[in-house]
């Protein structure tokens, strides 16, 4: 079954850098993407579902196809959310844009590269995952177990896209699965940890508690630390407010724009960050812009 829907987009919107952050993976197994839209497959309810996006002036035109023969209310919304955090329409950079444009160190980047959004995964528990995954190794690695794992837990939409999968299906997978396939012990371990506990009831991944709550919570789960936690609450629950200085590449662009003799420590990038509260989420967003143009300057 299909339903539509026409999402109206704000002036000055980036369709390029939603694309990009869709298109990371190459061969295209869960996301396809194109100049004027992008196609996700992802697992909602158990559903398999297809979000054909298509990028008309100021138009997001979204038709969802659903492998059921019939739409819940319930499933529709599921769909509703998210398309909201695959188009990257959570977090509105506005406020950000005000408070920070006389910014000695982000309001130069802001003027040149206005309207910057943060891009989400389409649930929480689909950033959750990508975030363990993504620990301590290189993103054409990291690209390469999150295709092993939509591979083993997620489904197949009719369209022939895959589906990412959801906790339960998750949850099912053994240990050995995982690792016979190049997942670390520890990093499957976790996945499959957060994936049972989403099952059980012991990890509520529900995006309208509060900040601290689910840090408190996601902090107290062995595999977990803080810049998991930040990257989740960023990237998934669309928080507006994350400090992430314990991003490598946050601290690395706070010490080119600064222009210090070293990288900032933990503590000093904390600090650094906190001058942009409550929209350090957006900061963020802004340091790691910086470092793009750092490289497109230099031809790397």
């Amino acid at each position: 079954m299909e339903t539509t829907q026409d999402i109206a987009l704000p002036s000055g919107y980036r369709v390029a850098d939603v694309v990009a952050f869709h298109g990371r993976d190459a061969e295209g197994l869960a996301e396809q993407v194109g100049p004027d839209g992008l196609r996700k497959g992802v697992l909602l309810d158990g559903v398999p579902t297809l979000l054909d996006i298509r990028f008309n002036d100021d138009v997001a035109r979204c038709r969802i196809a659903f492998d059921a023969p019939s739409v819940t209310p319930a499933l529709d919304a599921l769909a509703r959310d998210a398309l909201l955090n695959v188009l990257g329409l959570r977090i509105d950079p506005a406020a950000f844009a005000a408070s920070a444009h006389d910014d000695p160190v982000l309001g130069p980047i802001l003027a040149r590269q206005p309207g910057l959004r943060i891009v989400q995964s389409a649930t929480v528990f689909e950033a959750l995952t990508w975030a363990i995954i993504g620990q301590q190794i290189n993103l054409t690695f990291a690209i390469a177990l999150r295709r092993t794992l939509i591979k083993l837990a997620g489904r197949p939409h009719s369209s022939g896209l895959w589906c990412y999968p959801e906790a339960p299906d998750v949850a099912r997978l053994a240990l050995e699965d995982l690792t016979s396939r190049k997942f670390s012990g520890a990093k499957a371990e976790t996945v499959l940890r957060v994936a049972r506990m989403a099952v059980d009831g012991s990890l509520a991944l529900d995006r309208s508690r509060d900040a601290a709550e689910v840090s408190q919570e996601l902090l107290a789960i062995k595999g977990i630390g803080p810049w998991t936690v930040n990257y989740v609450l960023l990237r998934g629950y669309g928080y507006t407010d994350c400090s992430l200085e314990g991003d490598v590449a946050v601290r690395t662009a706070l010490h080119n724009l600064t222009g210090s003799a070293q990288r900032p420590t933990l503590a000093e990038a904390q600090r650094l960050l906190a001058r942009y509260a409550p929209h350090r989420t957006m900061a963020a967003a802004y340091l790691w812009a910086s470092l793009a143009e750092k490289a497109a300057t230099n031809g790397t």
